[in-house]
């Protein structure tokens, strides 16, 4: 057994290889016997030391990935709500409604943040080449930031006009900043744990929506059941246009009270029927926007992008930072030199790239269709036909009371959130892209597949009786088990895999064509879900599970794999230079660099030199 004694000894060595790494290089301890010691025991293990604190040195940057998610969220439990409906117009206070107009409604309201979405992803790609990747998340985070504000003083004279105009504003905002965030962090991060780092884009996408939920199910839930609420998505059923309301006792919104009929608990006995009810959602909004704004301060530009326009010195210290190394490291210069490499041939084979040659040019295109079919796929996945109307489906399967509903919906959330993570951290760069992918899109659809199954043969009750029969268990098992698989292949890969294979000249370009197919879909998703459920009824899960297995792993086979390849060797998988050009290109940039270190060196020397005969 090991000596304590001497184990304690060790300590201020490990403490001092946590900090510097294991390079040598490092200036010693008082202690080098021991340091050298625990380079031995340690092996390799510092480096992944110093990629831990990479990645929560990434996490800064991430967690401006946030925003594109809590307005998502949230919107879907808010329309849903009596009061929010009552006070916009979409339904009377007391007296028959038209179930259609509130289906319409509530994916209006959903859909339009994704149609502004697109609109920045587009707008993103030329600012991002011009100022720089940390001032344009900065743009559109205040962009994001005056859609929220909107969206929280709606109400009274300021109608459903400001709901719809904040979210349009927010949406420009989400949608330049997801196509630049995933570029971002992947330009600063180290090839072999890439993939993690910038999978943690998905990490926050998915703890963001588990909050969304639960601000819901605080906010929103307690309003009222009337005794013969419909569901708001009919499963194929046979539904009146109108049903009858119950009859509500406010003064403006009868029986919004939640005295007698509804639920009361968490900030419900607070805020229960009054604007609060989407003021709280739609003013969190404004929390992830803050820790965005204050993380942008504290991090740097990409060293990809700060070479790409002539700022090697910057480029490189940035690159010292990201990587925790001295600057003149040899790490570090070889790095930089594969980068100024690529960055050198894609000047001289592009040069004055135009727009139709950024996407045309030789092995660019593939990669440009690559980046538009894998988010057209997993918009179709039907996750996000979940994501976003969670309590309409589950009230859907059987799940037939509000609180319920909104329950079954976190859950959903913090399946979704340890799913995500456990993948990301641990099998993201084990398992490999092509791998992930395939299973996670069979998973998904032989999940959806036992979902349609059963709800054809085993439809809720016309009636709610309370408890979900065993059925409606199972379903709901099944829906959580598909967004495991979901979690660990198709949520969070695509942008992982997009932010893989494009170049630094042409990578905002990719990412802002990547973003913009994201959101397109995602706004048609957003929008046709209501609708297609009502009328297609259990064939929409099998619908969607036909989509999983016979076109999106089809795909996952057909893509090359991009694990472990650093970003300049993707021109070589997708035929922009062949691997003889690159390498030369690479003896060149390093000899140019060891000439300029050398220079500056004997510089210093001279100079020194002179000072010592003065």
């Amino acid at each position: 057994m090991a000596n304590p004694r001497a184990a304690l000894s060790l300590l201020p060595a490990f403490i001092h290889v946590f900090r510097h790494g294991a390079s040598q290089r490092v200036p010693l301890p008082e202690h080098p016997r021991l340091l050298a010691r625990v380079h031995r025991l340690l092996g390799h293990r510092p480096l992944r030391i110093r990629h831990v604190r990479l990645i929560l040195r990434s996490l800064r940057s991430i967690g401006l990935t946030c925003p594109p998610v809590v307005p998502s969220g949230v919107a879907g439990g808010v329309v849903n709500s009596p009061y929010f409906q009552v006070e916009f117009g979409m339904r009377p206070a007391s007296g028959p409604f038209n179930q259609h107009t509130i289906d319409n409604f509530s994916s209006n309201v959903v859909s339009v943040l994704q149609g502004g979405a697109f609109f920045g992803a587009l707008g993103s790609a030329p600012m991002s080449a011009y100022i720089g990747r940390r001032w344009t998340l900065i743009v559109f985070t205040l962009i994001f930031t005056l859609g929220a504000i909107l969206q929280t003083i709606a109400g009274g004279s300021r109608g459903l006009g400001y709901i719809y105009g904040g979210r349009v504003v927010s949406g420009v905002g989400i949608g330049g900043i997801s196509a630049i965030a995933p570029a971002y962090v992947s330009e600063c991060s180290p090839k072999n744990v890439r993939g993690r780092i910038t999978g943690c884009f998905q990490i926050m996408v998915a703890t963001g929506v588990m909050i969304s939920y639960f601000i819901n199910c605080a906010s929103v839930s307690f309003d009222f059941v009337p005794k013969e609420d419909p569901p708001v998505l009919a499963m194929g059923r046979n539904v009146p246009t109108k049903v009858k309301a119950t009859s509500l006792s406010s003064p403006k919104v009868a029986g919004l009270s939640g005295q007698s009929r509804g639920h009361r608990d968490g900030i419900s006995l607070h805020i229960h029927n009054s604007p609060l009810i989407w003021r709280v959602p739609f003013g969190f909004q404004l929390v992830p926007a803050g820790i965005m704004a204050i993380g942008l301060l504290t991090v740097h530009e990409s060293p990809r992008w700060l070479a790409s326009v002539g700022r090697t010195e910057a480029a490189q210290r940035n690159l010292a930072i990201y990587r925790r190394l001295p600057v003149n490291d040899h790490a570090i210069l070889a790095e930089l030199a594969e980068i100024e490499a690529a960055i050198e041939e894609e000047r001289i084979a592009r040069a004055d790239l135009g727009f139709k040659e950024a996407f045309l040019g030789k092995g660019n295109w593939i990669r440009f269709a690559i980046a538009f079919w894998i988010f057209f796929l997993q918009q179709w996945c039907g996750q996000n036909s979940v994501n976003y109307y969670t309590p309409q489906i589950f009230a859907s399967i059987g799940y037939s009371s509000t609180t319920s509903s909104l329950l079954a919906s976190g859950i959903y959330g913090i399946v979704k959130l340890i799913a995500t993570t456990l993948f990301i951290f641990f099998l993201v760069e084990t398992l490999g892209r092509k791998k992930s992918f395939f299973i996670s899109a069979v998973g998904m659809g032989v999940l959806f597949f036992i979902v349609g199954a059963l709800l054809k043969e085993f439809p809720p009750p016309a009636v709610p009786t309370g408890t979900p029969p065993v059925a409606s268990k199972a379903m709901a098992a099944m829906i959580y088990i598909y967004v495991v698989f979901y979690s660990m292949g198709w949520g969070p890969l695509p942008w992982v895999y997009v932010s893989d294979i494009f170049p630094t000249r042409t990578r905002h370009y990719g990412l802002a064509l990547a973003s913009a197919s994201q959101w397109l879909w995602n706004f048609v998703v957003s929008k046709v879900t209501p609708t297609i459920h009502t009328n297609l009824g259990y064939k929409m899960f099998l619908m969607f599970a036909a989509i999983n297995i016979g076109a999106m792993a089809t795909f996952s086979l057909l893509i090359p794999e991009t694990k472990g390849r650093s970003l300049e060797e993707m021109d070589i998988i997708f035929g922009s230079v062949s691997r003889e050009e690159r390498q030369a290109h690479i003896e060149r940039q390093e000899r140019e660099l060891d000439h300029e270190k050398n220079d500056t060196t004997s510089s210093q020397s001279h100079s020194v030199d002179q000072k010592v005969d003065v």
